[in-house]
């Protein structure tokens, strides 16, 4: 039995939440939460990690709320943070199409979408201030894209019958990170914020429980320092690179998240993995990362394999009636705009029956032929130029005049840190935005929410919560003892991974264990796939301590130390985001168990036995991670199975 695995914990509760009409909550919590006077605000020190949208959003509104912020990315610039290659939109419940959208639409979509997985009062409050998020945006001078009359357009995304989707061509993320970046360096020239690009923390600062402070590294001369505060945000995205391949940018990492969850902060539905129906295949052993084609593509592209398994003709050779449209034929109310799970899982499926096209058989069709028609190649080009650029860089195929090639890949990351209503994670002064936490998507995260839940903590969430626990915490400077226990154990694992001086480099390590993640606990996942894995990961993480080479010192910029330390998280995420996938045999969103399935091979959830988050504590080093239960309440959305066909 999958318990055999972990422990059980006493439930999780979330106590932030307010009661009454779910409309209302978060202006009660605003209301009910303690303010902090301006003049202490300049008194009080707040540390970021992350310049995403999240962090850089967080950073710009509480420094210029008066708060002394620290910001640490390790990047280069806050220019460079992930949230740049976001492309096809970010989601708003403007309804200017006036085709029948609002916040209740929102909210019930976005709850749908995610299985039923979600916490209601979360996804109500993001739906809510989806709206305040395009205002701040354009007062920013965010270029979105215009109707000729000069007002916002719109276009469609996956799990949803209305166009909400606001967008900057195939540029969104890179223009809405802009518009925080500027907020944010603001803020800079203003002094409220210190900025430390280049810098990766690698420890938590913990006193009294709480968290106060943390250890990083200047990634350009190794040194080693320490910063502490009255609140730390931990704002550092997603932990998809545990799958190696995975459409993230390659820095991208768990460690500060994981640091936290060994101090105590309890990780939440670590399973639910986001695989993108729309990502360029893969092409070779010699990838280091994938890219994606953005969603937006599928509001034009019409998604298509031949109807005969092995028919190897150019896709311009095979008629009509020899092409099967399979996602208009199996759902035929959302056709190529099903939810990205369901578009994934269906692509699989036709490759498994042998009809995938290109190399290897592992791919679909997205042609542009109809949409070209029909609008034009000028209009084509307009909405999607710089995607088409990309793709045909990349393929040496032009999609103008072929369709591409696509094939789901790892992509998001639903699970991450577990927070209650004001963000504030199991480590009170420890808060979560963005992509590290798990608090709004459920088990499958809509296209275009992501930019918007960054936004919406960032913003507009985080900047009145944090005044509530800064404001009831009068904390005193931080021990020093606790600052030099904090350096000892980050010094310590330095040397430890400079000592060890094996045969194998850090990256064969992570493509194998991604290898493992991809096959046992990717798409599909099985009892005996899981099982296995759970053999092998720990096995491998073993023989990584005995093996690992990394070259170099610690006083110095040293690449193979940074991804050393990245991927020995990874090792120990993988174990538990295995154990997550084997003691849920339930299938919901993007964790889907073959096990779990209808008669027509949809996911088929389990409400009465599964209808929770699963909240993981760390036990300590070799023993079971203990799962405590975050019972989920339907009070307006009411479960029933997914369905759109």
């Amino acid at each position: 039995m999958s318990d055999s695995f972990y422990k059980s914990g006493e439930p999780v509760v979330d106590g932030k939440a307010p009661k009454g009409p779910i409309e209302d909550r978060w202006t009660t919590r605003k209301f009910e939460a303690k303010q902090v006077n301006p003049a202490n605000k300049r008194k009080k020190k707040i540390i970021i990690i992350g310049t995403g949208l999240a962090g850089g959003s967080a950073g710009a509104t509480l420094g210029e709320a008066g708060y002394h912020v620290q910001q640490f990315c390790f990047q280069d610039s806050p220019r460079r943070a992930h949230s740049i290659a976001a492309q096809g939109g970010i989601n708003a419940a403007k309804n200017y199409r006036n085709d029948g959208d609002s916040v209740y639409r929102l909210f019930y979509e976005t709850v749908k979408g995610g299985d039923f997985r979600s916490r209601e009062s979360n996804v109500y409050r993001l739906a809510d201030i989806s709206r305040q998020i395009i205002d701040q945006c354009v007062a920013q001078g965010v270029p979105f894209a215009r109707e000729y009359g000069g007002l916002l357009d719109n276009r469609s995304f996956g799990g949803t019958q209305v166009s909400r989707t606001f967008y900057a061509r195939g540029q969104t993320g890179q223009q809405l990170l802009l518009g925080a970046y500027q907020a944010l360096m603001r803020q800079v020239d203003a002094g409220n914020v210190e900025l430390y690009p280049r810098h990766e923390m690698l420890d938590l600062i913990m006193e009294d429980g709480r968290a106060r402070g943390v250890v990083v590294r200047n990634l350009i001369d190794g040194e080693i320092k320490h910063y502490t505060a009255d609140a730390v945000v931990l704002a550092s995205g997603g932990y998809g690179n545990v799958y190696f391949l995975s459409t993230n940018a390659m820095g991208s990492n768990v460690t500060a998240s994981w640091r936290a969850h060994r101090h105590g902060a309890l990780f939440a539905n670590p399973c639910y993995t986001q695989i993108h129906p729309t990502c360029i295949p893969v092409s070779g052993d010699h990838q280091s990362k994938l890219t994606l084609m953005s969603e937006s593509l599928r509001n034009d592209g019409r998604v298509w394999v031949p109807k005969k398994g092995g028919d190897t003709r150019r896709p311009s050779d095979i008629p009509e009636d020899e092409r099967d449209y399979y996602l208009e034929r199996i759902y035929p109310s959302f056709g190529n705009l099903v939810p990205r799970d369901i578009a994934s899982r269906a692509a699989k499926n036709v490759c498994d029956e042998g009809r995938g096209v290109g190399p290897g058989g592992l791919g679909v069709y997205l042609d542009f032929a109809d949409a070209i028609e029909r609008l034009g190649r000028d209009k084509v080009e307009a909405k999607y130029g710089n995607l088409f650029e990309m793709y045909e860089r990349i393929t040496g195929e032009n999609p103008y005049d072929t369709p591409m090639r696509i094939y789901p890949a790892v992509h998001y990351t639903m699970g991450g840190l577990w927070v209650d209503y004001d963000l504030e994670s199991t480590i009170p002064g420890l808060f979560v935005i963005g992509e590290a936490n798990f608090s709004d998507h459920g088990a499958n995260r809509l296209g275009a929410s992501a930019l918007m839940q960054g936004l919406a903590d960032g913003y507009f969430v985080l900047p009145n919560t944090i005044n509530d626990y800064i404001a009831r915490n009068a904390l005193p400077p931080v021990d020093e003892k606790n600052i030099a226990a904090a350096e000892e154990r980050v010094a310590s694992r330095i040397e430890k991974f400079l000592s060890i001086d094996g045969d194998r480099s850090v990256d064969s390590f992570h493509r194998e264990l991604g290898h493992i993640m991809w096959e046992y606990c990717g798409m599909e996942r099985t009892e005996e796939g899981l099982r296995k894995a759970l053999e092998l990961i720990p096995a491998l993480h073993e023989e990584f301590w005995k093996r690992v080479k990394v070259t170099g010192k610690g006083e110095e910029l040293n690449q193979q130390l940074e991804k050393a330390g990245r991927v020995a998280d990874f090792f120990e995420l993988a174990e538990l985001m295995v154990i997550d996938a084997l003691h849920r045999t339930e299938s919901c969103g993007g964790h889907f168990r073959a096990e779990s399935q209808d008669e027509d091979g949809e996911a088929k959830r389990d409400d009465d036995n599964f209808g929770y988050v699963a909240a993981w504590e760390w036990a300590g080093e070799g023993e079971q991670p203990v799962l405590h239960k975050e019972d989920l309440n339907f009070e307006y959305v009411h479960p029933t199975q997914r369905s759109y066909k």
